[in-house]
């Protein structure tokens, strides 16, 4: 595909994250986001109303079938991602699919096996890896100004209901394991530019309800020494997000989300580490640029397989604990 030849997108996902990507990709030159899909019809033409998006479809499978979409933007539940992943790959369409790849190992493997099979952009939406935030960090390390020496990360929600970032009602589960702590192991092995060889997992009791532990602990060691500790919780009534710390030799820096400051908590202007502020559109930029330049994306599905090895590890961790 040629620079100045429009990507045809189709949004998959009428949900909070879907929104996201849909101003997101407004703000690409270049980009037409041909079609919106989500659980219904319904559905799918009042979420197409409100991004300003011309056509609605009811399913995935009428957007494969199509000649005009050359790739697809999977804002779904979990449990769909890895079917619809491997369904794009299949039907010749280049795709992003939202963190995670998939919720068991076996799933993500078989997702690697159809990109290198077709050869086909297959990324995944690991967004710290393009938040300016940990993009500044990340430049620091790359210059050999800062090694991290220890990744101090709070991952907390108040979940205790069933609600979406917009706090309507979701038909699905979220995770803290295969969801939420996929975003730490991936950075901690990305920023630190080396492989996790040790990790250890405990969680909370398992919601009577949602079927899911609502707290967990995760111990990670690299193998150049470096540590990180991360703590999940969804009965956190406080402030919500993930906050990072970083612990270097030469400074602390506490990322959240898009904004960075010192340990001190003095601001680090970010503003001109890329062209936007926002993690998301910096993501779905990288996967447009992959398209047209014909390579691998940064958090390609090769890139992340890594961090699905170690979720799969910590779970049976954690299944071998309940099961004793």
């Amino acid at each position: 595909m040629t620079d100045d030849r429009t990507v045809r997108i189709a949004l998959v996902g009428g949900g909070a994250f879907g929104a996201k990507h849909a101003a997101a990709l407004k703000r690409i030159e270049g980009v037409e986001v041909a079609a919106v899909v989500s659980s219904s019809l319904e559905r799918a033409r009042k979420f197409a109303a409100e991004q300003g998006v011309g056509r609605a479809v009811a399913s995935l499978d009428e957007v494969l079938a199509t000649d005009d979409v050359d790739a697809v933007v999977l804002a779904t539940p979990t449990q769909l991602h890895a079917s619809q992943t491997l369904a794009c790959l299949e039907a010749g369409k280049h795709v992003q699919v939202e963190i995670p790849l998939a919720d068991s190992l076996a799933d993500a493997e078989a997702c690697l096996a159809a990109q290198e099979r077709t050869g086909l952009v297959a990324m995944v939406g690991h967004t710290r890896r393009f938040n300016p935030s940990h993009q500044w960090v990340r430049q620091r390390i790359g210059a050999g100004e800062f090694s991290v020496q220890q990744m101090d990360v709070q991952t907390y929600f108040f979940r205790r209901k069933n609600l979406n970032a917009l706090g309507q009602p979701r038909s699905w589960t979220d995770h803290l394991l295969w969801h939420h702590a996929a975003h730490t192991v991936d950075l901690f092995a990305y920023q630190t530019g080396s492989p996790i060889v040790q990790a250890n997992a405990v969680q909370g009791p398992v919601h009577p309800e949602l079927g899911i532990a609502m707290d967990m602990s995760i111990q990670l060691r690299a193998e150049n020494g470096a540590i990180c500790t991360l703590s999940l919780s969804f009965n956190n009534d406080g402030p919500l997000g993930t906050f990072f710390r970083y612990i270097g030799d030469t400074g602390t820096y506490i990322a959240r989300y898009d904004d960075l400051f010192t340990g001190k908590e003095e601001p680090i202007d970010v503003s001109g580490v890329d062209v936007s502020m926002d993690g998301i559109e910096l993501q779905d930029r990288e996967f447009v640029a992959a398209i047209r330049e014909g390579r691998e994306p940064n958090s390609s599905i090769a890139q992340v397989l890594a961090c699905y090895r170690t979720l799969a590890a910590l779970e049976e961790q954690l299944d071998a604990v309940a099961g004793s």
